[in-house]
């Protein structure tokens, strides 16, 4: 984890320049304007950010085509291509579960979206201990590129840590991905235990947000 402060017993503490807002109980964003926040400078373009334009897969297939090696390559890295899907342009990514996957816990795994009846707290860790976060998705109609990730952290409405990574480049296919992102550490000492709000956010290179879920987790002493 990063830009964080080592407090008593190994603890997260808040940085200086925390977020002061709280963050609600587990819920999905109900649509693309949720995820990507329309009144965002950032997505709306107003740091002169202009995204690139995006190509038809079958664009991708013709350009260098005379190039037998590289046309072969994009053949292998794109696969077959649904005529009747490529009037869709821009790339579909669908985050089908979430998972844990911790050296001191049992994994844990939960399909999305999160039902709504479901508890506040989606799983609980260690202090002290390792643990992945563990996704599989699917991405449809055409590439996805430069997919990165944030996770944001919250104990008390005081922000306490953020992470972030990249995924990487995927191609439409039939098959789910299945990723594991960085590796991350909890806190351990009586001051971190407790409950902890988190937001979880994906976007690709152009700024499209493709999925964010907002989660709470539990650090106790023992599992």
């Amino acid at each position: 984890m990063e830009d964080l402060r080592a407090g008593p017993s190994g603890s997260w503490v808040p940085k200086e320049s925390s977020l002061e807002r709280k963050v609600s109980d587990i819920s999905l964003c109900d649509s693309d304007d949720d995820c990507c926040g329309e009144n965002d400078p950032k997505e709306n373009g107003d740091d002169g950010f202009i995204p690139s334009p995006l190509v038809p897969l079958k664009e991708h297939l013709e350009r260098d085509k005379e190039d037998e090696s590289l046309r072969k390559w994009k053949e292998k890295l794109l696969g077959h291509i649904d005529d009747n899907e490529n009037c869709q342009i821009e790339p579909e990514v669908t985050f089908l579960t979430i998972g844990i996957v911790s050296d001191s816990c049992p994994e844990f795994l939960t399909s999305l979206p999160v039902e709504r009846n479901h508890s506040n707290v989606l799983f609980t860790l260690k202090e002290g201990s390792n643990y992945r976060l563990k996704l599989t998705f699917r991405v449809k109609y055409n590439i996805v590129s430069g997919l990165t990730y944030s996770n944001a952290i919250w104990k008390g409405g005081i922000q306490v840590d953020q992470s972030k990574g990249m995924l990487g480049t995927f191609a439409p296919q039939q098959e789910p991905y299945i990723h594991m992102l960085e590796k991350e550490t909890t806190p351990s000492g009586v001051m971190a235990r407790g409950t902890y709000m988190a937001k979880l956010k994906f976007e690709d290179d152009d700024r499209r947000c493709h999925f964010e879920l907002d989660y709470a987790f539990e650090i106790k002493k023992h599992c």
